[in-house]
């Protein structure tokens, strides 16, 4: 099957939408107040008003690149919103037919996340949003299980100013939504949906570090000249916008994938558009900020801001070299003799 990148004229008009919306509701202001926690509660209302954490329901009519795109537009602004995490839990609990933990997620009235790795100690350690969330869906042993608190724990710091904390399995009330091998799919799906729209992000952020940095070489002069003239920095800009466009296509092929255009392809695509878009979105950040000298390292500029979020953002999955480990097998299955 041919693979189409190419935007619907429905798909153009929400990635516009909500272009200008966080544009509009989310300016650097906004972010800069969220810290450290990463939140804006105010924020998260007016995005719920618009329907946006049920944009991946069955029937919604958003499919995967649609939410890309959704969650491109947020990378861009850095939005403090946990809108990857919310969507992705909506997914998860629409295949399990969870009507009474769905409903309060996608009326906005409550916000639920997805524990991307299983519980070490007692405890699911470092849950994206769980500092917000009052819902955390998570892999125990065998089990799916939904844990609810009437308040999330609290936060922990962390470089990236996300809403970051720890989940005690034994302060929350605990329930089993599935066992057994669908209990394992159901998660797995639910990590490679997170890594897909955190891409997705990545490659948001990776576009704005992107135009910060022309725009500075073009206002910066040395020697009597812009910056932006020197070969040495046109060069390094080259190479940021390539690798940026290939990472995008990338994100864009692994929600292709998704909706049905290479399923068995779909889980290794998604980590591949991780590993490549969180490597492009750093890079770019760290030759931004280099433009811009050790200005760049000082808090009153935007650049640090995109910097720690491009370093962090892609942690909360653990260590890169695991999951480059993953892709490798899938990517070359050990062949049986």
């Amino acid at each position: 099957m041919a693979v189409d990148l190419s935007l619907s004229d429905e798909q153009a008009a929400v990635q516009q939408a909500f272009a200008e919306f966080f544009a509009r509701e989310s300016p650097i202001r906004v972010v800069r107040e969220a810290e450290p926690v990463g939140f804006s509660p105010d924020l998260w209302k007016r995005l719920a008003d618009l329907g946006a954490s049920a944009m991946g329901l069955p029937g919604s009519g958003a499919d995967s690149l649609t939410l890309c795109l959704v969650a491109e537009e947020l990378g861009r602004r850095l939005a403090p919103v946990p809108l990857i995490e919310a969507l992705v839990a909506v997914d998860l609990l629409a295949s399990l037919d969870a009507a009474s933990l769905l409903r309060p997620l996608t009326e906005g009235a409550d916000i639920a996340t997805l524990a991307l790795d299983s519980p070490y100690a007692g405890r699911l350690r470092l849950v994206p949003a769980g500092a917000v969330a009052r819902t955390v869906l998570a892999l125990d042993g065998s089990d799916l299980v939904s844990l609810q608190r009437t308040a999330p724990p609290g936060h922990e710091p962390n470089f990236g100013c996300s809403p970051l904390a720890d989940w005690p399995l034994a302060d929350a009330r605990l329930s089993t939504l599935a066992s057994g091998p669908r209990a394992a799919d159901l998660h797995q799906a639910g990590r490679a949906l997170w890594k897909l729209l955190m891409s997705a992000a990545l490659n948001g952020i990776q576009a704005s570090a992107l135009e910060i940095a022309v725009a500075y070489v073009k206002s910066r002069e040395a020697f009597g000249r812009q910056i932006g003239w020197f070969q040495a920095v046109q060069h390094r800009l080259a190479d940021v916008a390539v690798a940026g466009d290939g990472a995008r296509y990338l994100t864009y092929e692994a929600a292709w994938a998704r909706d049905g255009g290479a399923a068995a392809d779909a889980d290794r695509l998604a980590s591949m558009a991780f590993l490549f878009s969180a490597e492009t979105s750093f890079f770019t950040c760290r030759e931004a900020l280099q433009f811009h000298g050790g200005y760049g390292y000082a808090l009153e500029y935007d650049i640090q801001l995109y910097f720690r979020r491009a370093k962090a953002w892609p942690l909360a999955l653990g260590d890169p070299r695991s999951e480059l480990l993953r892709v490798a097998k899938l990517t070359y299955p050990a062949q049986e003799s």
